[in-house]
């Protein structure tokens, strides 16, 4: 036994440790959130492989899959377990909470922690599908953020980079002091230079997306019908130049694009179809590294309260369209678009003059700051109802066995 009593330590908006109770209850709360299938699932519930499983978008596609849409499958992630000094990261509990779940639940999850661009996860991902899925694969959902990409034919390591193109650019920020208390700051960054654009698409863009759907189809994996969607963002003006018009936009292009090819070459294969989904905006570990993004979000919130749409309530809609239970709402550019929340000329209209008024004296009558830290926190599994912080908690949680028994 391992027990400790965890607090949480930050630098910035990153956390040293997580907490095991509270990764969990986040979990448990998504899970009711999602509301039930309309209808019992099939006997033979489709096969779905959601890559990038553990946080963000793509737990909230796997939580959403397993209780709204019935599937079965694989989640792919990367996550560092328990030692001595330090907790697992949190998508280590939070993967070990959805596995329980989905046993519970009936359904058959299995979860690989590993490199999602490497080609040995590739053909294990295969292997497992030929064995215990009946050699067939339904849909795929593609949600990675990822600071590095080693490409497996060369041997090359690509860096992504956050950076403006052409200009500097100059943006308010959000930060919050060793004391908690809330600044905006302007904060200046450098273009990008050199293969920085080329380096950033190499690892966000389509191209690992495309190789694990030429690798599972050149196994014959792929079954009649078979969709794939990658999960995307376009934002706000307010945040364009750094993130949209940048580098990681450039990515987000490229992804697109190779969702045009790809959903050719589907249709012709096997009737497939292949999309990216703009989401909306969320806290995420991602989202927070990006400059001017945090204060955003914040102020979003603070002019739709409840009305921002949880990516737990997106990926319940997008998996309605994928099974064929609703439409999916499409754009003119063949995406498919769970953002229009947030895109309103009336919503991004009362974020831009709340942007424009921000200073450090009055954010907090501005932006729904208690919301924003709040939800920081839990994704490290902290400020989570129910929990008991002074309590100790087991840190040395397993992986979830994939052979583990269903027990409902």
């Amino acid at each position: 036994m391992t027990q400790r009593t965890i607090a949480p330590r930050s630098r910035g908006f990153l956390f040293l440790d997580a907490h095991p109770a509270g990764c969990e209850r986040v979990v448990e709360d998504m899970w009711s959130s999602v509301p039930a299938a309309p209808a019992a699932p099939p006997e033979d519930r489709p096969v779905a492989l959601v890559i990038g499983s553990s946080a963000g978008y793509g737990l909230a596609a796997t939580v959403a899959g397993l209780k709204r849409a019935g599937i079965r499958g694989i989640g792919v992630c990367f996550e560092k377990g328990p030692t001595e000094r330090r907790t697992a990261t949190a998508g280590w509990y939070r993967t070990a909470a959805t596995a329980r779940l989905a046993r519970e639940a009936g359904g058959d999850m299995v979860f690989l922690n590993g490199d999602a661009f490497g080609d040995a996860m590739k053909d294990q991902v295969a292997d497992l599908l030929a064995r215990r899925f009946g050699g067939r694969l339904d849909h795929l959902v593609y949600s990675v953020a990822a600071p590095r990409r080693t490409d497996p034919d060369t041997g090359t390591t690509f860096a992504s980079v956050l950076k403006p193109i052409g200009a500097p650019h100059r943006t308010k920020t959000l930060v919050f002091g060793a004391d908690g208390a809330p600044e905006i700051r302007d904060v200046e960054t450098a273009p990008a230079e050199g293969d920085d654009v080329e380096q950033t698409v190499a690892v966000m863009g389509g191209a690992d997306w495309e190789r694990w759907i030429d690798r599972l189809a050149g196994r014959g994996l792929l079954a009649d019908g078979f969709s794939t969607v990658a999960l995307s963002y376009i934002g706000s003006p307010l945040t364009a130049a750094i993130y949209r018009q940048g580098t990681i936009g450039a990515a987000k292009a490229h992804l697109e694009a190779t969702a045009r090819r790809l959903d050719e070459r589907l249709g012709t294969a096997v009737r497939g179809r292949a999309f990216t989904s703009v989401n909306g905006a969320a806290v995420t570990q991602s989202s927070t590294a990006i400059p001017g993004i945090a204060l955003y979000v914040g102020l979003l919130r603070g002019v739709l309260g409840d009305r921002v749409v949880p990516p737990a309530a997106q990926l319940t809609e997008l998996w309605d369209g994928l099974t064929g239970a609703a439409e999916l709402r499409l754009d003119d550019e063949g995406r498919v678009r769970l953002d229009t929340w947030e895109l309103g000329d009336d919503v991004q209209a009362a974020v831009a003059d709340r942007w424009d008024r921000a200073t450090t004296g009055t954010i907090a009558g501005l932006a729904d700051l208690d919301w924003f830290g709040a939800e920081v926190r839990r994704l490290y599994g902290f400020d989570v109802d129910g929990v008991d912080y002074g309590r100790p908690v087991e840190t040395a949680v397993d992986w979830p066995d994939p052979a583990a028994p269903v027990t409902a």
